[in-house]
C-alpha cells in the first residue's frame, strides 16, 4: 500500500506448510529477481522488508535503477554478473547485510564478469530496519549496510566507478576479490563516511576459490581511490589493502583521504603480526585489531599515497600506517597524528622501492 512493495504481504500463499511464521532466515526470498534480462528500467520504487535480496539481477544487460529507497533486513541490490548497469540517486538502509552489492558468481554456470558499472548519487546505510523510511534514523547493531564488491566473485569485476556517494552507520567500501576473477579498472571518487565500524576501505584478495574447476589465482589492479572523508572509523584500522604473498594486489593509488579513527589502539596491538586470509571468508574482523591505525597495507605492487590525512578521536598507540610485503610504495604529502613516543609509520624489511615526499613526520 501507499506505493510501498512489502517482501511479506502475501507470502504465505507461495509457502502453505507455514501459516503464522515469517520465511526462514536463510530462504533466499526476493521482492525483485530478474536473470538473462536485456534494457531494464527499475525506477522510483519503495521497498521495505525486501528478503534475502530485495533486487536481484543476473546476467542482465543494459540495466538502470534510479531513484530506489528501500529499508530492508538483508542484501539491498545485488548486480551478479551484469554488464552496462547504472545505479543511481538510490536511498538503501540494510542494517544486517550489505547495502549495493556487485557480485560475479558462477550462477549461470560459466565465468561471466560484472562489468561497466556505474554507481553514482547513493547514499547506504545500516540504521534499525525501518528507520529511514520513518525519517528517525535509530542506531542499530548491525552497522552493515555497506557498498561492497564480492564475496562471490569468480568472474571478476571491470570497468567499474562508485561516485558521489555518502555511507551512514555503516561498514565502509569493501572490494574484495577471491574465487579466482580479476578485479581491473576500479575507480572510486568523492565519497563521505560517517560512523563506519570496522574500516573506511577494505581491498582484498583472497583463495576461498568458490569456482569449480578453478585454475587462476584472483587478481586485482588497477584500482584509484580519490576525495574520500572518513569520520567515526573504527578501531580495527581505517583502510586495508592486502593481496595474497604469490599474487599482490597491483597498481594501487589513493589520494586526497582526510580519516578520522575512534583510535583506542595499543602497544601491544601495534606489534602485532595480522594472519593470512588464506582461504577464509574476507572479512576484516577475521583478522582483528591491525598494527597500523590509518592504513595497513601488505602484499601490493605499486602502492601509490597522495594528500592523506590521518587522525585520531582518542590515544592511539599504534602508528599511523604499517606496510609489509610492497614492492614500489610512493608516498606524497602524508599527515599523521601519533601518539608521543610513537612512530608515524612502520616499514617491514620487505618492503622496497620507497619514495617519500612532502611528509616531514616520515623524514624525521
Amino acid at each position: 500500500s501507499d506505493g510501498i512493495l512489502d517482501r511479506m504481504v502475501g507470502f504465505n500463499k507461495f509457502d502453505p506448510p507455514v501459516t503464522n511464521a515469517a520465511p526462514p532466515v536463510r530462504l533466499g526470498n526476493k521482492a525483485i529477481a530478474l536473470k538473462l534480462c536485456r534494457n531494464v528500467l527499475i525506477r522510483d520504487v519503495t521497498i521495505f522488508h525486501g528478503g534475502h535480496f530485495a533486487i536481484l539481477v543476473t546476467g542482465c544487460d543494459n540495466l538502470t535503477v534510479d531513484n530506489v529507497m528501500m529499508d530492508t533486513d538483508r542484501d539491498g541490490i545485488d548486480i551478479d554478473c551484469c554488464r552496462n548497469t547504472m545505479v543511481s540517486n538510490c536511498r538503501i538502509n540494510s542494517p544486517n547485510d550489505d547495502g549495493l552489492c556487485p557480485k560475479s558468481t558462477y550462477a549461470l554456470g560459466e565465468i561471466r564478469p560484472t562489468e561497466n558499472l556505474t554507481i553514482v548519487n547513493c547514499q547506504v546505510s545500516g540504521f534499525e530496519e525501518g528507520t529511514l523510511l520513518d525519517g528517525t534514523m535509530k542506531p542499530s547493531k548491525g552497522h552493515n549496510g555497506r557498498i561492497k564488491f564480492g564475496t562471490e566473485s569468480s568472474g571478476g569485476f571491470r570497468n567499474c566507478t562508485v561516485a558521489n556517494c555518502t555511507f551512514r552507520s555503516c561498514r565502509g567500501l569493501a572490494l574484495e576479490e577471491v574465487d579466482g576473477g580479476i578485479m581491473d579498472n576500479i575507480t572510486i571518487n568523492n565519497i563521505t563516511m560517517m560512523d563506519v565500524p570496522d574500516y573506511a576501505i577494505y581491498i582484498t584478495t583472497g583463495k576461498r576459490n568458490r569456482t569449480p574447476h578453478l585454475t587462476t589465482t584472483s587478481r586485482g589492479r588497477n584500482i584509484l581511490i580519490s576525495n574520500v572523508i572518513a569520520d567515526g572509523v573504527g578501531k580495527m584500522s581505517g583502510i586495508q589493502i592486502m593481496g595474497l604473498p604469490e599474487q599482490p594486489v597491483e597498481g594501487v593509488r589513493l589520494e586526497n583521504i582526510r580519516l578520522t579513527s575512534n583510535g583506542g589502539g595499543t602497544a601491544e596491538e601495534a606489534a602485532a603480526t595480522p594472519k593470512e586470509l588464506g582461504n577464509g571468508y574476507p572479512e576484516p574482523r577475521r583478522l582483528g585489531t591491525l598494527p597500523g591505525y590509518g592504513i595497513f597495507a601488505r602484499h601490493v605492487k605499486g602502492l601509490e599515497l597522495a594528500n592523506i590525512t590521518v587522525n585520531f578521536a582518542t590515544n592511539d598507540f599504534r602508528p599511523a600506517a604499517a606496510f609489509a610485503d610492497i614492492d614500489g610504495l610512493e608516498i606524497d604529502n602524508f599527515k599523521p597524528q601519533v601518539a608521543a613516543g610513537v612512530k608515524a609509520a612502520v616499514f617491514a624489511d620487505n618492503v622496497g622501492g620507497i619514495t617519500i615526499r612532502n611528509s616531514p613526520a616520515l623524514q624525521k
